[in-house]
């Protein structure tokens, strides 16, 4: 006999009365009543590449769940780019819209009472915001990843959308001529899909499937392919029998599974967003889950085995042919937790049975990683007393001891323009601060564009930056630390840095310390003034009074 569906209401009731009205008037049998009714969670726009291809995949996904004996209900949510969405608010939509994407499926779906969701999932803050919501509604779902887009050529060369942000920062910086920079613009992206390194999409779409919460075998994968359609194909599928199975998110959002997450993001040196993203999941999951803690016990065991664009010299083509993030996990297999549960209703350990690497130069052994030191640090000390986050990369490795002056910024632009006339100079500890989950607010602010100009005015390696900011996923250059906590709008250490203090970088002991007496901080503190509130309307607003620390994973809400 068929479980029970949280959705079917008494006939004659009246929820059963009117939503059948209006699902006749939808052209809904009304057999279809008693059918497992799944969301499929759609944040197609046509705004940005990344998303412009997701009605496509959003029917070939309706029409598997409705041969699988289901009910599709498409919905949708906010569709935030970096590239695009960044131009407002000094680009604190960005983290901020992660957020709205969860509270807009709890809307839709839990309001409606739908049995399950299968989510499309493309750019940075969809993959997050998707799984939050699926960790804190606990119906069964699926995330699918609808993958990256294809890249082009200049003049004989890879070029892809990381080239041409580099680029904008270089040209600024007079070290790239603008017209190669419009011309890299216009052969960066030659279809739909996400950014085609291991920034954040691709890294967080690796850990939905190390998370057990893509079908294993699915990421990366390129936009459009035939792989992605056949993922597409068999996500609607597996999600009807997920509701008759009950299997639920937080039977599989457990403290092994981040464990395994956190493992192949630091294997394949992806970004540093999937930390506070992870624990964000953690956190709406309320499985216990420390992904701070993880990634920083975690980093010294466990190797780099890829080494893709921007942390190495590979491409995200290449990885997804040697068999993307289920070979990762069957070179990581003595890490992991092989008992942790799956959307495939089976265990890791069950899934990696079989698996073979197709190219072991791509994705190596752990006798042969790419690189021993760990591409994500996470540093600690007087500056940064919860964490700070450094992306080495692998290809060239910044300093690893640094110490100077500090120079202090409260905005990108400021911090740029002193580039641009001279006034950062070698030696010296670049501090921006105000751009953190409340100050940003959203952690807008440009932290990103500071790095790639330094880069461009050819101080990459004599200067070192210091931010309650966060990156792009596209950024692996010099020694820049970043996401300090607490940051500097609550008070934080970095709030109290003066110009000319000296700062201590040592990424061997794994600090970030401030040489000033204890004694003259309390003092600095005491004379302290909060910065003015920015964006005290409308969204922006909503946000900043209510985000969580990051240790939290910069929820708005507490789950408990």
């Amino acid at each position: 006999m068929p479980r029970p569906l949280r959705s079917n209401f008494p006939r004659g009731s009246y929820l059963w009365a009117v939503r059948n009205a209006q699902w006749r008037g939808m052209g809904i049998p009304e057999s279809d009543c008693e059918k497992p009714k799944i969301a499929v969670v759609n944040s197609s726009s046509g705004l940005a590449a990344c998303f412009a291809h997701l009605d496509g995949v959003a029917q070939v996904v309706k029409d598997a769940i409705r041969a699988a004996g289901g009910v599709p209900f498409e919905i949708r949510t906010a569709a935030p780019s970096d590239f695009v969405i960044g131009a407002g608010g000094r680009g604190g939509y960005i983290l901020a819209t992660r957020d709205l994407v969860t509270n807009d499926i709890e809307v839709a779906v839990e309001g409606a009472q739908l049995d399950g969701m299968v989510c499309l999932t493309s750019c940075d803050k969809t993959v997050p915001g998707q799984m939050m919501a699926a960790a804190r509604l606990n119906i069964p779902s699926l995330m699918l990843v609808c993958g990256y887009q294809p890249s082009g050529e200049f003049r004989g060369q890879h070029v892809d959308i990381e080239d041409v942000f580099v680029g904008a920062m270089h040209a600024q910086m007079g070290k790239l001529p603008l017209d190669d920079l419009i011309a890299m613009s216009r052969e960066a992206i030659r279809g739909p899909g996400v950014c085609s390194g291991m920034g954040t999409a691709n890294s967080m779409h690796v850990a939905c499937e190390a998370l057990g919460m893509a079908l294993p075998g699915t990421t990366p994968v390129a936009a459009n392919s035939d792989a992605m359609f056949a993922a597409a194909r068999r996500s609607g599928a597996r999600i009807v029998a997920m509701v008759e199975e009950n299997l639920l998110p937080r039977q599989i959002l457990t403290p092994g599974a981040f464990r395994n997450a956190v493992s192949a993001v630091l294997a394949v040196g992806g970004s540093v967003n999937c930390i506070k993203h992870l624990q964000a999941v953690a956190t709406e999951a309320c499985c216990g889950a420390d992904v701070y803690g993880l990634f920083e016990t975690l980093g010294d065991q466990v190797p780099v085995l890829a080494a893709v664009r921007p942390v190495g010299e590979r491409f995200i083509e290449e990885f997804e042919a040697a068999g993307g993030c289920r070979a990762v996990m069957k070179q990581l297999e003595p890490w992991l937790d092989r008992d942790a549960l799956t959307v495939s209703g089976q265990t890791v350990g069950h899934n990696l049975e079989g698996v073979t690497v197709a190219d072991a130069e791509v994705i190596r052994p752990p006798e042969r990683a790419h690189a021993r030191l760990p591409a994500i640090t996470m540093l600690r000390g007087n500056l940064a007393p919860e964490y700070g986050i450094v992306k080495t990369g692998i290809a060239v490795r910044p300093t690893r001891r640094f110490a100077g002056p500090a120079l202090c910024f409260s905005s990108s632009d400021a911090a740029i323009a002193a580039l641009s006339d001279g006034r950062i100079q070698p030696g010296q500890v670049v501090v921006m601060r105000g751009a953190g989950v409340c100050g940003g607010p959203g952690m807008g602010g440009g932290s990103s564009k500071v790095v790639f100009a330094i880069d461009g005015a050819g101080l990459g390696d004599q200067v070192a930056l210091i931010t309650d900011g966060h990156l792009s996923g596209l950024v692996c250059k010099g020694l820049v630390v970043a996401e300090v906590s607490p940051e500097g709008a609550v008070l934080g250490p970095l709030a109290l840095v003066h110009d000319g203090d000296t700062i201590v970088i040592d990424l061997d002991t794994r600090r970030c310390d401030l040489e000033v007496p204890p004694e003259e901080m309390e003092r600095r503190a005491a004379g302290w003034t909060a910065p003015p509130k920015v964006f005290d309307t409308g969204w922006l607003q909503i946000y900043r009074r209510n985000v969580g620390p990051l240790r939290q994973g910069a929820v708005l809400v507490d789950p408990k």
